[in-house]
């Protein structure tokens, strides 16, 4: 079977069909409703203990997949994929799945993430909390050693560090160049690197999303070390092989 999902017929101009868009009404009054509830009990559950707060995000996480699953007919491929401790994983972009999915895939993970994103009323407070590492490109060289110290606080407990390299979401089938950060917390890190490649552009639209399969696909661990031209382009080329 091959690894890359078919996208959507570049031919249909009819727009959504009907039963998508009933399943995106459904994905969207069950998901975001039940966040908002997820959001006023992992706040209140924030004095009580940071194992409790940390299973109520991961629920939260777990309930975006259960309801893409049965609600989407999306399902997830992710190989013979075995979480590790103390990597950096290098993620593709594409839609918010991967963002919303990382505290269900991964063991407790520690994301580098827009910093606009903390200043959400109550949403900010639990991603703080949880270890989200605001990343300020304003703010240059003083920003990337915030970060390092955050990362190493945060990761001492052997936490996976998760970072999206192109900056942003981006399109499926391009293929930008990896920001410059990337490759200064590499070194200043000195943890290998896993790069993760992720299809779900064509499927989990802004929108009207579509039925099929997101698959991850996890490349082989680069060492640490290496030359800021060589990560880079290893990185690159491994987080892009589903993109076709």
């Amino acid at each position: 079977m091959s690894d890359i999902a078919v996208p959507p017929d570049p031919a249909r101009q009819d727009g959504p069909r009907a039963l998508e868009v009933l399943r995106g009404l459904a994905f969207y009054g069950a998901f975001y409703g039940g966040s908002v509830l997820m959001v006023m009990i992992a706040v209140c559950a924030i004095p009580f203990g940071l194992k409790r707060f940390q299973r109520i995000v991961r629920a939260w996480s777990t309930w975006h997949r259960t309801c893409a699953r049965t609600l989407l007919g999306i399902t997830v491929d992710t190989g013979d994929f075995m979480p590790r401790a103390g990597v950096l994983y290098a993620i593709k972009h594409e839609s918010y799945f991967e963002a919303i999915d990382l505290p269900h895939l991964y063991p407790l993970p520690v994301v580098f993430a827009k910093e606009q994103l903390l200043r959400i009323p109550l949403w900010g407070t639990i991603g703080t909390r949880y270890g989200l590492i605001a990343v300020d490109r304003a703010r240059g060289a003083s920003a990337l050693r915030t970060m390092l110290a955050e990362a190493k606080r945060w990761t001492a407990d052997g936490r996976p560090l998760i970072i999206f390299p192109e900056g942003t979401r981006v399109a499926h089938g391009t293929r930008p160049a990896l920001q410059a950060g990337f490759a200064g917390l590499y070194k200043m890190l000195g943890l290998p690197v896993i790069p993760v490649a992720v299809n779900s552009g064509p499927l989990y639209k802004p929108r009207w999303k579509q039925a099929g399969t997101i698959r991850y696909r996890f490349g082989e661990e680069i060492p640490p070390g290496l030359p800021r031209s060589e990560i880079e382009a290893r990185v690159h080329a491994a987080i892009n092989v589903l993109n076709s």
